[in-house]
């Protein structure tokens, strides 16, 4: 039983530090007046990383559907 008292206060210690960070930082940074910019910088790169991933896997897909049908 106490193996897993300490395993729930550490799990409890995590999570208390990811909301922190999740929280308290962008907080912080909007406070400077930094935020905004990168953040709008990184979604913006996120979504192009996505976008460029999906037509890599169609031409892939396209390419290994022709390659089969000429076999």
């Amino acid at each position: 039983m106490k193996e897993t008292k300490d395993v729930l206060r550490v799990v409890g210690i995590i999570l208390l530090a990811l909301f922190v960070l999740a929280v308290g930082v962008p907080l912080v940074l909007a406070a400077a007046g930094v935020a905004l910019g990168i953040l709008g910088f990184l979604v913006g790169l996120a979504v192009l990383l996505i976008k460029l991933a999906i037509v890599v896997a169609i031409i892939y897909l396209i390419v290994v559907g022709i390659r089969a049908v000429l076999r």
